[in-house]
């Protein structure tokens, strides 16, 4: 994968919301608002606001504000703005990075099982990702962090593709465990499927985004 810098653009609309729990790996779809043209349009300016601030600072502060923020208001209040935006957009793509460091942080101890599962198949992958060995729960948020903090302080394009790699390691591992599951737990092994082929398809979204971003043309 390329690690070509692209090019600079774009920050965020804040509102203050308890913070709603979320399923790790499991992206439920959200309520729109109102004039789903308006929604959009808000949904663009507020992801190229808050990729600009954080590409613009030097401050390790600014990016630690940025990446803390769907803890501190509410990932709810993220989605609101970007979850219902198209995956292969700026918008989308952001949403996808804070709901899956939002997944690990939340619970970091299943993803580091499902991560441990498949990164000796995903050998490429694992690398990408960059997770500190042995892969168990807290180097699951660190890494988590890094990735969402690289969208700010590092190569947008390369945040996107190490998520993406992330977010394969993991599918493997979801596979993996529900071919042993598949016998004695066939619901949850169906649900590990379910999410093991949701958490490809962002993969593809999020490296189709980092293609684009390298072009300038993800907005």
């Amino acid at each position: 994968m390329s690690e070509q810098p692209g090019s600079r653009a774009y920050g965020g609309a804040n509102r203050h919301h308890k913070p709603k729990p979320f399923a790790p790996i499991d992206f439920e779809p959200f309520a729109g608002g109102a004039d789903p043209a308006r929604v959009s349009e808000a949904a663009h300016l507020a992801a190229q606001a808050l990729v600009k601030r954080g590409r613009d600072s030097d401050d390790p502060k600014v990016t630690r504000r940025l990446v803390k923020l769907a803890d501190e208001q509410g990932l709810e209040a993220i989605a609101e703005m970007w979850a219902e935006s198209p995956a292969r957009s700026l918008p989308g793509a952001l949403w996808r990075l804070y709901a899956l460091r939002a997944a690990t942080i939340q619970n970091p101890e299943r993803i580091s099982v499902y991560f441990r599962a498949g990164r000796d198949t995903a050998q490429v992958s694992n690398v990408v990702a960059g997770a500190a060995e042995p892969p168990g729960a807290e180097e699951m948020k660190t890494m988590a962090d890094a990735i969402l903090s690289g969208a700010f302080d590092g190569e947008f394009d390369v945040a996107l593709e190490r998520s993406a790699a992330f977010c394969r390691v993991v599918a493997l591992g979801q596979a993996t465990l529900a071919d042993g599951a598949e016998h004695t737990n066939e619901g949850h092994a169906s649900k590990l499927t379910r999410n093991s082929h949701q958490l490809v398809k962002t993969a593809e979204d999020l490296e189709h985004a980092a293609n684009a971003w390298r072009l300038g043309e993800l907005d």
